[in-house]
């Protein structure tokens, strides 16, 4: 079974289905399983595989005509393999970009999301981050759970202490000057933050929300606020029922650049206990 995902791949010298490798460019994530063709099914595919090498423009019916069987048992080939139509199927053995078909709502949200991600935001919250000793991730339902991942995830590539937590009465006993209350939440009306942001500030606890949709209840409520996308979801949609996808992309660049910077500091540590 071939899975083919988002990407680009380096060029070859043969199909990949030939030799098992990778040279094509696919924008579309496709599963191919040639262990489920029938003997007529793997011989139409020995049979394009071979002819793509010198005809890579070839119709539906000139494979039928080159396999000597009928545009339909093609066409019904094709679909199995995982493909859209014969021209994408023919697109995938020569090599050519594979472009995405009808996405869902939520994967064009997402889409549009990268296309305007801002690297500064990252960079702004990160340096939150270094100027205090302790981090606390905050969050209710869902986002408590993203929270969870996250602390994991912090305390791998990070010597900071890092806490998740959803219990407000618990934040007056954790926090101080030197803690940053990071509070995740989707859209902010499951429940309100201000107690949580009143007790916070009695201690000089630096509070910043990241928080998906716009939502200027928010400025109350907070020290700073990270708006990361201009494309809310669905608004039949409740606040649990809500994906906390550009939540997870955009703290998963906090963490790749501090393991970068982990990575950068290793060398020399190692030097340090090792000497030559």
């Amino acid at each position: 079974i071939f899975h083919f995902f988002y990407g680009i791949f380096t060029p070859g010298a043969s199909s990949p289905l030939s030799q098992g490798q990778t040279w094509l460019r696919v924008k579309e994530m496709i599963t191919v399983d040639l262990n489920n063709l029938n003997s007529t099914e793997k011989r139409i595919h020995a049979t394009l595989i071979g002819a793509i090498e010198t005809n890579q423009t070839f119709r539906i019916q000139d494979a039928a005509d080159l396999c000597q069987c009928s545009i339909s048992k093609i066409s019904k080939y094709v679909k199995k393999m995982g493909f859209t139509n014969f021209k994408q199927y023919r697109d995938f053995l020569s090599g050519k970009e594979i472009t995405t078909g009808v996405h869902s709502e939520e994967i064009s949200r997402i889409e549009k999301f990268l296309a305007s991600f801002k690297t500064e935001l990252v960079d702004e919250l990160l340096e939150l981050i270094d100027t205090h000793k302790k981090v606390i991730l905050f969050g209710y339902g869902p986002s408590l759970l993203c929270a969870q991942y996250f602390q994991y995830r912090f305390q791998n590539c990070t010597d900071k202490m890092v806490l998740a937590i959803s219990d407000e009465v618990a934040i007056d006993n954790m926090v101080n000057d030197t803690t940053l209350l990071l509070i995740l939440t989707e859209t902010g009306r499951f429940h309100s933050f201000q107690d949580v942001y009143h007790t916070a500030r009695k201690k000089h606890c630096t509070v910043a929300i990241i928080v998906e949709e716009y939502n200027t209840d928010l400025f109350n409520q907070c020290d700073r606020i990270f708006w990361l996308s201009a494309y809310p979801q669905p608004s039949h949609l409740k606040p649990y029922e809500k994906s906390r996808t550009l939540l997870f992309i955009f703290l998963e660049e906090i963490i790749q650049k501090l393991l970068k910077r982990r990575e950068q500091e290793v060398p020399a540590d190692r030097e340090t206990t090792h000497p030559k």
